[in-house]
């Protein structure tokens, strides 16, 4: 098992190198740089030359590259043109906004998508299933930038219950941790929300498909003979192994919510990683924009590795092949 995860760590280094080389290339390609998206009429063609200068876009495009790719080796992600500050810093204050968010859309992920799919499987074809069935599909089908839309206007808008942006409220600092914890609840329900429910329609169409293939196990018909009934052979006996393949999904829902919580944060102005990097995309914020996709990178092919060492733990078939 050792020697697999660390052939995998090693495998993934140029899958991460290829990643933020495209996304530097793809950067730079755009037209125009931070010079350029100065809005200050006083600044003279010569004063914009400067500040090209200044912050080496002037340079070819290899040597940049190049300059770029030493510093981060050496762990130095360097200055935010934008901010004026070290780029570390700017998303190191990003990153708790991102995880929480993320980490919150995937329990509601995995606990609604098990809940549906538990009762789903209790009448299989029936008509709870395909109501549920169908109304998955559709929630699937949704682009998570329109569900968000419409969540905004109908529980903030329309009937006020919700908020509609950031992590807080105004003055919530003078709050008791128990209010402060409430308010910060509030805040999270339409993002998270809006996240979890679609990974959920995903996941409980896995977890179905995963449990009616167990039913029919040897071990699960030996089971039915002796009296158990159908609640205790799924929850106890069925929902284990049947859990195998969600283990991998999880894996490859990280860069669903990675993207998805990018844009999740601009919509709901949260102060996270995907408001830091569109807020440096407008600006050309080249240091801060390559910063975002490289911890993104890393973020989602870790996750992607810690879900294949889980699926070998859970499933010892895997740990047997090694």
């Amino acid at each position: 098992m050792t020697r697999r995860v660390l052939g995998r760590c090693l495998a993934l280094i140029p899958l991460v190198w290829l990643i933020v080389t495209l996304t530097f290339v793809a950067v730079h390609a755009i037209p125009g740089s931070f010079a350029e998206t100065l809005d200050n009429p006083r600044l003279t063609p010569a004063a914009r030359e400067i500040i090209r200068h200044r912050f080496g876009l002037d340079q070819p495009l290899d040597h940049q590259y190049l300059l770029w790719l030493k510093a981060v080796v050496q762990g130095d992600l360097g200055v935010s043109f934008l901010y004026r500050r070290p780029v570390a810093e700017v998303v190191g204050e990003a990153i708790p906004a991102t995880v929480l968010l993320a980490t919150t859309a995937l329990a509601i992920d995995l606990l609604l998508g098990l809940v549906i799919a538990l009762a789903s499987v209790r009448r299989p074809h029936g008509a709870l299933d395909r109501a549920l069935s169908g109304v998955s599909l559709f929630v699937w089908g949704m682009p998570t930038f329109w569900l968000a839309g419409v969540a905004v206007l109908v529980f903030s808008i329309h009937l006020g219950w919700l908020p509609a942006s950031h992590l807080h409220d105004v003055g919530a600092d003078v709050l008791a941790p128990a209010a402060r914890l409430v308010d910060l609840l509030r805040h999270l329900i339409l993002p998270a929300g809006c996240l979890g429910v679609v990974g959920a329609a995903s996941t409980s169409r896995y977890l179905r498909s995963s449990l009616l293939e167990i039913r029919s196990a040897p071990f699960l018909v030996a089971a039915r003979a002796r009296g158990l009934g159908e609640r205790r052979l799924a929850l106890v006996h069925a929902l284990r192994p049947a859990l195998l393949p969600v283990v991998t999904l999880v894996g490859l829902s990280l860069p669903m919510l990675v993207s998805g919580s990018l844009v999740i944060e601009v919509i709901f102005a949260l102060p996270g990683m995907g408001r830091v990097l569109w807020t440096a995309a407008w600006a050309r914020d080249v240091p801060v924009v390559l910063a975002v996709t490289l911890l993104g990178a890393v973020g989602v092919v870790l996750g992607n590795l810690l879900a294949d060492i889980a699926y070998g733990l859970v499933d010892p078939r895997v740990r047997d092949h090694e």
